[in-house]
């Protein structure tokens, strides 16, 4: 791991996207909550915090860190595709960009795992860091960015 030691704490945020693409028919389910494993908006949220609080150990050389907030949202992006995205924070020595990334791609493949017997040609796209602050630089997301229905 990276010898942080000499870094100061201080407040770290991150946001991360993932793009999920389905059918019609796995959206419409999606949305109706008519899935046959449930409602898949539920188990993808709760998925997407727990995978947050585990990256220290899903990623080999990610510092543990102690999570202050994780939040996890979905919007449509348009009729077929879904948004999700995962927010973290931390008053920590580094940042908190692995755990929204982890906790979007794990909601995003929660939503897969749930919609795959609707249909089996869904794609998960795009999973990107959107912003970071906190650290010695921040990144911030282009202005313009599409608004969104927040389901």
């Amino acid at each position: 791991m990276v010898d942080v030691s000499h870094k100061p704490v201080s407040a770290r945020t991150a946001r991360a996207q993932a793009l999920v693409r389905m059918s019609p028919q796995a959206a419409k389910a999606l949305r109706e909550a008519t899935l046959p494993k449930g409602d898949a908006f539920v188990a993808a949220q709760l998925a997407g915090v727990l995978a947050a609080k585990q990256t220290g150990t899903l990623i080999p050389l990610a510092h543990p860190l102690p999570l202050t907030h994780v939040g996890v949202t979905f919007a449509w992006h348009d009729d077929e595709s879904l948004r999700i995205e995962a927010t973290a924070s931390t008053n920590a020595q580094t940042g908190v960009e692995m755990e929204a990334m982890v906790a979007a791609a794990i909601a995003a493949l929660t939503i897969y795992d749930m919609t795959k017997a609707v249909d089996k040609g869904i794609t998960i796209e795009r999973v990107q860091l959107l912003s970071k602050t906190g650290g010695k630089s921040d990144l911030r997301e282009p202005d313009g960015a599409p608004a969104d229905d927040v389901v």
